[in-house]
């Protein structure tokens, strides 16, 4: 037998119904469309209203579409990993609500805390169990309700977030396909700009946390802008020399969702066209780990089998990283 390589063989998705515009979002917060455009690149984002959902919701709805897409039998699927920083609960995971709602009878199930580089770090995990030849069919997940922990009265944060899932099916191959390659990196010094400050065990809710406004989102715009395109830019400088790839063979980019900005710096260091770079920021904003598989879903059609593929995400931590790979069939086909 040859050597095993994680291929990617479908794509599921799924956002809320409510679209939550720039127009609408400019009642509740001084802030506009021309601002949010601007500075951020978004112009409207998916919210979960619905009371008792959260990103265990969507992470269903999400793999629901997978299976339906691919036909595939529950019974063959051994795992299922979920990228979260918004899970519904502190235990259990989001992914043992998928197996029970799917009815992976002989599947194992746990959640993955890489903030917005949670696909990336979940996916580098399921190559590795599939190179190992232990396992051949897994589904990644990303889930997320960020806008759970959103301060509508923020206007540095409140334009940036949304929800979403995605969901892929890794399998086996023998084929040069799949995951190539990959870079992870964390940088702890990070925590300071980009956290959740309550909600954990080193500050539970209390009165006084709640009042403090401790269970939202904190984020130091310029610093974290900063480091994700210095670090985002160069992981993905290094994981293209490292493969050889360039902007003459190199066929996509697709770079987390967070900011417009960020993304043409990212392109920018490949000198890629941004008609290359799959960008899908304006519909959903920052979908955290949700935000590679949504533009792989959004962009199924687009992608032909044997295209070379740069991932590449930053998050909380600070954690970021690249990956290659090498795109498993026709999407135009699915």
């Amino acid at each position: 037998m040859g050597k095993l390589h994680a291929i990617i063989t479908g794509i599921g998705g799924y956002v809320p119904d409510y679209v939550l515009t720039n127009d609408e979002l400019s009642q509740m917060v001084d802030t506009n469309d021309e601002w949010i455009m601007t500075r951020i690149g978004v112009k409207e984002r998916r919210v979960l209203k619905e009371e008792g959902l959260g990103s265990g919701y969507l992470a269903k709805k999400a793999v629901r579409q997978l299976l339906d897409k691919t036909d595939v039998d529950p019974d063959t699927i051994e795992g299922v990993i979920c990228a979260t920083c918004s899970p519904d609960y502190h235990f259990p995971s989001n992914a043992s609500e998928v197996v029970e709602e799917m009815h992976f009878s002989k599947a194992f199930a746990y959640d993955l805390e890489a903030a917005c580089c949670g696909f990336i770090y979940a996916m580098d995990t399921a190559s590795c169990m599939i190179e190992s030849g232990r396992y051949k069919r897994l589904i990644v997940v990303g889930a997320e309700k960020t806008t759970s922990f959103v301060d509508y009265t923020d206007r540095s944060t409140c334009p940036i977030f949304g929800d979403g899932a995605g969901a892929v099916l890794v399998e086996a191959t023998e084929e040069d396909l799949g995951w190539q390659d990959s870079i992870l990196r964390t940088d702890g010094s990070g925590f300071q700009y980009l956290h959740l400050p309550a909600g954990g065990c080193v500050h539970p809710a209390t009165h006084e946390t709640i009042d403090a406004k401790m269970h939202f989102i904190h984020q130091e715009g310029r610093t974290v802008f900063k480091y994700a395109v210095t670090n985002m830019s160069n992981l993905t400088a290094e994981i293209a020399q490292r493969n050889g790839l360039n902007k003459d063979n190199l066929d996509w980019i697709i770079p987390h969702q967070a900011n417009v900005r960020i993304i043409q710096a990212v392109a920018n260091t490949l000198e890629m066209p941004m008609d290359k770079v799959l960008v899908n920021i304006q519909h959903y904003g920052n979908t955290s780990a949700a935000s590679l598989p949504l533009a792989l879903w959004d962009f199924e059609k687009k992608l032909r089998k044997g295209d070379k593929i740069i991932l590449t995400a930053f998050g909380a931590g600070f954690v970021f990283g690249s990956a290659y790979l090498k795109w498993a069939y026709d999407g135009a086909e699915k």
